[in-house]
C-alpha cells in the first residue's frame, strides 16, 4: 500500500492553498465507504477538468492515502500538468496502442492487489450534458481481476469553474459536493456486463442525489445544470449522439483495422 510521499504532500498543499484562496465550500459525504488500508477502485463521474481534485481531496487530506489515477499519455507530456501525474504516480494510458492499453490495465490491477486506491472515470470523457454517459467495463474488470471492491463516486459543482468548452472562471465561494457511495463487490465468476450495469445504476443514483441536494439548487436555464432539471446544458440524447459521431470518426473505416477498444476496457 502506498503512503503519502513528500511529493504527494506538496500536491495536497497546492490544492489546499487554492481552495483557501478561492474559498470553495467542499462538502464531503460517505468517505467512510473508502477502505482505510486495502485496495479499491474509485469510479467517478467525469463532469469537469477538476474531477481528479475533488476525488483525491478528501482521501488524501482525511484518510492520508494517495490516489492513483489513470492518465492519458498526453497529460504526462503537458507543461502544466505533467509534474502532477508523475509525482502522483498515475498510471499512464497510451490510447493509440493496444499494447499500451493492456500495460495500463495490468499496472492498475497490480496496484490494486498491492493495496492501492486506483481512480477511474468509466465514462472516459467529460459529459457535456452533465448526466452520466454509458460507462465502459474497465473499472469492473480491474476490480474483478484484483479481487477488490468498487466505490462509486459522484462529484458536483466544479463544472461551474472549469467546464469543457465553456467559459472558465475562478468562481469564488463555489459550493462543491463529492459523495462516496457504498462499495460494490464483483465476484470472480460474475458476468462483467451485469456488474457494469450495477455500477452504472449506482453511479447514476449517486449523481442524481448530489445534483438534487446541491446547495445552490438548479437555476432554470443555467448552463451548468442538466436539461433534465430545467438547465441549459445540452440535452442528454444530443450529447450521446455527438459523442457517438466523434467515436466513429476516431475509429475510422471498419476495414481500416477494426474497432480499437477504449483505454481501460480490456
Amino acid at each position: 500500500m502506498q503512503t503519502l510521499t513528500w511529493r504527494w504532500r506538496l500536491i495536497a498543499a497546492v490544492a489546499i492553498t487554492a481552495r483557501w484562496v478561492l474559498r470553495w465550500r467542499v462538502d464531503v459525504r460517505g468517505l467512510g465507504h473508502v477502505p482505510r488500508r486495502s485496495g479499491a477502485v474509485l469510479a467517478f463521474n467525469h463532469h469537469s477538468y477538476l474531477d481528479y481534485v475533488t476525488v483525491a481531496w478528501p482521501v488524501v487530506r482525511q484518510l492520508k492515502r494517495p490516489v492513483r489515477f489513470l492518465a492519458k499519455r498526453e497529460i504526462w507530456s503537458s507543461r502544466w500538468l505533467g509534474w502532477i501525474v508523475r509525482w502522483g504516480e498515475a498510471v499512464p494510458v497510451d490510447r493509440s496502442s493496444p499494447t499500451g492499453r493492456s500495460e495500463a490495465f495490468d499496472a492498475a490491477a497490480s496496484a490494486l492487489r498491492h493495496g492501492d486506491l486506483v481512480a477511474v472515470a468509466p465514462e472516459q470523457t467529460i459529459s457535456p450534458s452533465y448526466e452520466l454517459l454509458p460507462i465502459r467495463a474497465g473499472a469492473v474488470r480491474m476490480a474483478q481481476q484484483a479481487g477488490v471492491p468498487i466505490v462509486p463516486v459522484a462529484g458536483w459543482g466544479t463544472q461551474r469553474a472549469l467546464p469543457k468548452g465553456g467559459r472558465k472562471h475562478a468562481a469564488v465561494g463555489l459550493p462543491v459536493t463529492v459523495c462516496f457511495g457504498p462499495p460494490l463487490q464483483v465476484d470472480a465468476d460474475e458476468d462483467v456486463s451485469e456488474a457494469t450495469g450495477r455500477l452504472e445504476r449506482a453511479m447514476t443514483a449517486l449523481l442524481h442525489h448530489v445534483q438534487e441536494t446541491y446547495p445552490d439548487g438548479a437555476p432554470a436555464g443555467a448552463p451548468w445544470v442538466p436539461a433534465r432539471l430545467g438547465g441549459g446544458a445540452p440535452p442528454h440524447d444530443e450529447a450521446l449522439a455527438a459523442i457517438e459521431a466523434r467515436r466513429r470518426r476516431w475509429e475510422g473505416p471498419a476495414d481500416g483495422g477494426g474497432e480499437r477498444p477504449s483505454p481501460t476496457e480490456q
